[in-house]
């Protein structure tokens, strides 16, 4: 199945879409316009009111971990909020034009579908202490097995094996993560590859297609 490129999917369905990367600051000058176009009618409204100048102000929500914080300093331009602790509801004021609420994480109250729970911890938006470390990078190191091969073998220098177990094992003696005995240490082999992939060390991945919505 050819791949759909995800920003013209969600064009397609209406949305106001701005491919950015908060950490490297690229697209971020495109935010900006892309708000004020999506909310043209609103502003135009206000104008024939007689109320000129009101900022817009839109709310930046998510679930956990997933750099709320991180696209708002990009978009600023300077550290408005500290990443990874957003404990209340806070305004940031941008400049004239947009004002942001950054939000903490949100998360279903209940997952239909395991798989989505799963992924969600892949990324880190749940926390490491209620699931196997081992057991979700496994679970990852499968994916990645399917999905992006290649990538797998680049970062840790290992042929992609369908026994993904078979596969940590081999980063363990890669990576030299050894206990006493000469034991493969398969948690701290566990928490570097996952911590590989949400830093983005193994590569651009994504757990989802668009696709997978139609």
């Amino acid at each position: 199945m050819e791949e759909i490129n995800q920003e013209s999917f969600y064009k397609e369905k209406g949305f106001f879409v701005q491919e950015m990367n908060a950490q490297t600051g690229a697209g971020v000058r495109g935010i900006q316009p892309l708000v004020q176009s999506a909310c043209r009618e609103k502003i135009e409204r206000d104008k024939k009111r007689g109320i000129l100048n009101r900022p817009v102000r839109a709310m930046v929500v998510g679930i956990p971990n997933v750099g709320k914080s991180t696209f708002i300093n990009a978009l600023a331009g300077k550290a408005c909020t500290k990443t990874g602790v957003t404990k209340g509801k806070q305004w940031i004021r941008l400049n004239k034009n947009l004002e942001l609420l950054d939000t903490p994480g949100i998360l279903w109250p209940k997952f239909e579908d395991q798989k989505v729970g799963e992924r969600l911890a892949m990324i880190g938006s749940i926390k490491d202490e209620i699931l196997h470390a081992d057991e979700l990078a496994v679970a990852l190191l499968s994916y990645l097995h399917e999905k992006y091969p290649q990538k797998l073998k680049e970062r840790y220098l290992i042929n992609s094996n369908e026994d993904a177990f078979k596969t940590l094992e081999e980063i363990c003696i890669n990576r030299k993560c050894f206990l006493k005995g000469e034991q493969p240490d398969l948690l701290r082999a566990a928490g570097m590859v996952l911590e590989d992939f949400r830093s983005g060390r193994i590569g651009r991945i994504t757990l989802e297609h668009p696709e997978e919505w139609k």
